[in-house]
Protein backbone atom coordinates (compact mmCIF):
# COMPACT_ATOMS: atom_id res chain seq x y z
CA UNK A 1 0.00 0.00 0.00
CA UNK A 2 0.88 3.55 -0.53
CA UNK A 3 2.47 5.41 1.96
CA UNK A 4 0.24 7.66 4.64
CA UNK A 5 0.57 11.39 3.93
CA UNK A 6 -2.22 12.34 6.77
CA UNK A 7 -0.95 14.89 9.46
CA UNK A 8 -1.67 12.92 12.83
CA UNK A 9 -1.37 13.85 16.37
CA UNK A 10 -0.84 12.33 19.47
CA UNK A 11 -3.70 12.39 22.15
CA UNK A 12 -2.72 13.75 25.15
CA UNK A 13 -4.71 14.03 28.58
CA UNK A 14 -7.50 11.32 27.70
CA UNK A 15 -8.53 7.90 29.94
CA UNK A 16 -7.40 6.02 26.48
CA UNK A 17 -3.88 6.64 27.23
CA UNK A 18 -3.66 3.22 30.14
CA UNK A 19 -5.76 0.76 28.28
CA UNK A 20 -2.92 -0.98 26.81
CA UNK A 21 0.04 -0.39 29.58
CA UNK A 22 2.26 -3.60 29.64
CA UNK A 23 1.66 -5.28 26.40
CA UNK A 24 4.52 -6.37 24.38
CA UNK A 25 6.03 -3.82 21.82
CA UNK A 26 5.55 -6.56 19.28
CA UNK A 27 1.88 -5.60 19.33
CA UNK A 28 1.46 -3.28 16.08
CA UNK A 29 -2.35 -1.33 16.32
CA UNK A 30 -4.25 -3.65 18.50
CA UNK A 31 -6.08 -1.26 19.90
CA UNK A 32 -8.38 1.54 18.71
CA UNK A 33 -11.31 3.91 19.71
CA UNK A 34 -15.13 4.85 18.03
CA UNK A 35 -16.85 7.40 20.14
CA UNK A 36 -18.92 9.29 17.69
CA UNK A 37 -22.58 7.64 16.88
CA UNK A 38 -24.25 5.84 14.51
CA UNK A 39 -25.87 9.01 13.06
CA UNK A 40 -22.24 10.31 11.95
CA UNK A 41 -21.05 7.03 10.78
CA UNK A 42 -23.67 6.19 8.54
CA UNK A 43 -23.35 9.95 6.95
CA UNK A 44 -19.14 9.77 7.11
CA UNK A 45 -19.54 6.65 5.42
CA UNK A 46 -22.54 6.71 3.35
CA UNK A 47 -24.02 3.01 4.32
CA UNK A 48 -27.55 2.59 3.28
CA UNK A 49 -28.17 0.12 5.98
CA UNK A 50 -27.90 -0.16 9.37
CA UNK A 51 -28.29 -3.91 11.03
CA UNK A 52 -25.85 -2.53 14.31
CA UNK A 53 -28.90 -2.12 16.74
CA UNK A 54 -27.63 0.14 19.71
CA UNK A 55 -24.35 1.31 18.84
CA UNK A 56 -22.47 2.48 22.16
CA UNK A 57 -19.25 4.75 22.10
CA UNK A 58 -16.71 1.88 22.19
CA UNK A 59 -13.48 3.53 23.91
CA UNK A 60 -11.07 0.80 23.87
CA UNK A 61 -11.72 -2.05 20.80
CA UNK A 62 -9.37 -4.95 21.30
CA UNK A 63 -8.75 -7.67 18.85
CA UNK A 64 -11.59 -10.58 18.50
CA UNK A 65 -13.89 -7.74 20.02
CA UNK A 66 -16.97 -6.84 18.09
CA UNK A 67 -17.18 -3.89 16.15
CA UNK A 68 -18.83 -1.48 13.50
CA UNK A 69 -17.64 -2.12 9.63
CA UNK A 70 -19.59 -0.60 6.75
CA UNK A 71 -18.93 -3.68 4.26
CA UNK A 72 -20.68 -4.35 0.51
CA UNK A 73 -23.49 -6.88 1.71
CA UNK A 74 -25.36 -7.94 -1.04
CA UNK A 75 -25.12 -4.96 -3.08
CA UNK A 76 -25.62 -2.76 -0.33
CA UNK A 77 -23.42 -0.87 1.80
CA UNK A 78 -24.01 -1.88 5.50
CA UNK A 79 -22.69 -0.46 8.90
CA UNK A 80 -22.70 -4.20 11.00
CA UNK A 81 -20.77 -5.55 13.74
CA UNK A 82 -17.98 -8.29 13.04
CA UNK A 83 -14.98 -9.47 14.91
CA UNK A 84 -11.78 -7.78 14.68
CA UNK A 85 -8.86 -10.44 13.34
CA UNK A 86 -9.49 -12.36 9.73
CA UNK A 87 -8.51 -16.14 9.37
CA UNK A 88 -4.50 -16.95 10.18
CA UNK A 89 -2.77 -19.01 7.25
CA UNK A 90 -3.13 -22.31 7.38
CA UNK A 91 0.72 -22.41 7.68
CA UNK A 92 0.28 -20.24 11.05
CA UNK A 93 -1.99 -23.00 12.36
CA UNK A 94 -0.16 -25.59 11.47
CA UNK A 95 2.88 -24.75 13.54
CA UNK A 96 0.83 -23.65 16.47
CA UNK A 97 -1.18 -27.68 16.08
CA UNK A 98 2.39 -29.20 15.84
CA UNK A 99 3.81 -26.99 18.95
CA UNK A 100 1.25 -28.48 20.98
CA UNK A 101 1.33 -32.09 19.72
CA UNK A 102 4.59 -31.98 20.92
CA UNK A 103 4.17 -30.72 24.69
CA UNK A 104 1.55 -33.62 24.41
CA UNK A 105 4.13 -36.19 23.33
CA UNK A 106 6.57 -35.58 25.89
CA UNK A 107 3.57 -36.18 28.13
CA UNK A 108 3.69 -39.88 26.66
CA UNK A 109 0.32 -38.86 25.17
CA UNK A 110 -0.02 -39.48 20.83
CA UNK A 111 -2.33 -37.08 20.04
CA UNK A 112 -4.85 -37.01 16.72
CA UNK A 113 -2.99 -34.67 14.96
CA UNK A 114 -6.03 -33.85 12.43
CA UNK A 115 -8.70 -33.48 14.85
CA UNK A 116 -5.76 -30.98 16.88
CA UNK A 117 -5.33 -28.99 13.57
CA UNK A 118 -8.92 -28.76 13.52
CA UNK A 119 -9.62 -27.29 16.79
CA UNK A 120 -6.50 -25.12 17.02
CA UNK A 121 -7.75 -22.14 18.55
CA UNK A 122 -7.17 -19.12 15.93
CA UNK A 123 -7.93 -15.31 17.44
CA UNK A 124 -7.05 -13.72 13.79
CA UNK A 125 -4.82 -11.21 12.06
CA UNK A 126 -5.37 -8.18 13.00
CA UNK A 127 -3.07 -6.11 10.45
CA UNK A 128 -2.65 -7.19 7.04
CA UNK A 129 0.59 -6.00 5.15
CA UNK A 130 1.49 -8.17 3.09
CA UNK A 131 -0.83 -8.37 -0.01
CA UNK A 132 1.07 -10.35 -2.14
CA UNK A 133 0.85 -13.19 -0.10
CA UNK A 134 -1.66 -16.03 -1.46
CA UNK A 135 -3.49 -16.09 1.59
CA UNK A 136 -4.74 -12.62 1.64
CA UNK A 137 -5.20 -12.09 -2.36
CA UNK A 138 -8.56 -14.24 -2.20
CA UNK A 139 -9.77 -11.46 -0.10
CA UNK A 140 -8.52 -8.20 -1.73
CA UNK A 141 -11.88 -8.07 -4.63
CA UNK A 142 -14.61 -5.47 -4.17
CA UNK A 143 -16.58 -8.31 -2.16
CA UNK A 144 -14.52 -8.38 0.21
CA UNK A 145 -13.61 -4.81 1.10
CA UNK A 146 -14.28 -3.01 3.52
CA UNK A 147 -13.89 0.03 5.40
CA UNK A 148 -13.05 0.94 9.35
CA UNK A 149 -14.63 3.69 11.34
CA UNK A 150 -12.74 5.21 14.19
CA UNK A 151 -11.95 8.09 15.94
CA UNK A 152 -8.20 7.52 17.61
CA UNK A 153 -6.07 4.52 17.56
CA UNK A 154 -2.97 3.56 19.61
CA UNK A 155 0.56 1.97 18.84
CA UNK A 156 3.12 0.51 21.82
CA UNK A 157 6.13 1.83 22.55
CA UNK A 158 7.74 0.95 26.01
CA UNK A 159 9.87 3.69 26.13
CA UNK A 160 7.20 6.34 25.90
CA UNK A 161 5.39 4.18 28.59
CA UNK A 162 2.77 2.02 26.78
CA UNK A 163 -0.17 2.74 24.29
CA UNK A 164 0.67 5.90 22.47
CA UNK A 165 -2.73 7.18 20.85
CA UNK A 166 -2.89 8.94 17.69
CA UNK A 167 -5.76 10.79 15.80
CA UNK A 168 -6.66 13.45 13.09
CA UNK A 169 -6.62 16.17 16.03
CA UNK A 170 -7.65 16.94 19.44
CA UNK A 171 -11.19 17.01 18.64
CA UNK A 172 -11.07 13.33 17.50
CA UNK A 173 -13.13 13.32 14.28
CA UNK A 174 -13.59 10.47 12.07
CA UNK A 175 -12.27 8.42 9.71
CA UNK A 176 -11.53 4.79 8.72
CA UNK A 177 -9.38 1.91 7.88
CA UNK A 178 -9.00 0.27 4.72
CA UNK A 179 -10.06 -3.31 5.49
CA UNK A 180 -10.87 -6.70 4.05
CA UNK A 181 -13.67 -8.59 6.08
CA UNK A 182 -14.88 -12.48 5.31
CA UNK A 183 -17.35 -14.66 6.71
CA UNK A 184 -15.59 -17.85 8.64
CA UNK A 185 -15.94 -20.65 10.64
CA UNK A 186 -12.99 -21.80 12.88
CA UNK A 187 -12.09 -21.71 17.15
CA UNK A 188 -11.45 -18.57 18.06
CA UNK A 189 -11.90 -19.70 21.67
CA UNK A 190 -11.25 -23.06 22.67
CA UNK A 191 -14.77 -22.38 24.65
CA UNK A 192 -16.38 -20.99 22.16
CA UNK A 193 -15.80 -24.29 19.98
CA UNK A 194 -16.00 -24.31 16.74
CA UNK A 195 -18.04 -20.72 15.24
CA UNK A 196 -18.74 -19.26 12.61
CA UNK A 197 -18.31 -15.09 11.83
CA UNK A 198 -18.13 -12.44 9.84
CA UNK A 199 -14.17 -11.34 10.74
CA UNK A 200 -12.31 -8.15 9.56
CA UNK A 201 -8.74 -6.49 9.25
CA UNK A 202 -7.44 -3.75 8.26
CA UNK A 203 -4.35 -2.81 5.81
CA UNK A 204 -0.92 -1.24 7.13
CA UNK A 205 1.34 0.87 5.36
CA UNK A 206 4.68 2.52 5.78
CA UNK A 207 4.66 5.15 8.65
CA UNK A 208 4.08 8.71 8.27
CA UNK A 209 6.25 11.10 10.38
CA UNK A 210 4.02 11.71 13.34
CA UNK A 211 4.46 7.96 14.08
CA UNK A 212 6.81 6.79 13.00
CA UNK A 213 8.81 7.53 15.69
CA UNK A 214 6.85 6.04 18.08
CA UNK A 215 5.98 2.49 15.58
CA UNK A 216 8.29 2.87 12.69
CA UNK A 217 6.98 -0.78 11.13
CA UNK A 218 3.73 -0.13 9.92
CA UNK A 219 0.38 2.45 10.46
CA UNK A 220 -3.13 1.83 9.37
CA UNK A 221 -3.93 2.80 5.66
CA UNK A 222 -6.46 5.82 6.83
CA UNK A 223 -9.17 7.47 4.70
CA UNK A 224 -10.44 10.51 5.69
CA UNK A 225 -12.85 11.66 3.10
CA UNK A 226 -16.55 10.08 1.46
CA UNK A 227 -14.71 9.82 -1.53
CA UNK A 228 -11.85 8.03 -0.16
CA UNK A 229 -14.11 5.84 1.15
CA UNK A 230 -16.33 5.24 -1.85
CA UNK A 231 -13.51 4.11 -4.00
CA UNK A 232 -12.20 1.53 -1.17
CA UNK A 233 -15.37 -0.02 -1.55
CA UNK A 234 -15.48 -0.49 -5.09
Amino acid sequence: MGRNNLRFSQCNGRSESNLRRGLPASLMCNLYSITKGQAAIIEFTRAMRDTTGNLPPLPGIFPDYKAPVVANRGGVRELCLMRWGMPSSQKALLDAATKRADKLRAKRTEPDFKELLRREPDAGVTNIRNTSSKHWKRWLGVENRCVVPFTSFSEFNKAEGGAVWFALDDSRPLAAFAGVWTNWTSVRKVKEGETTNDLFGFLTTEPNDVVAPIHAKAMPVILTKPDEIDGASR
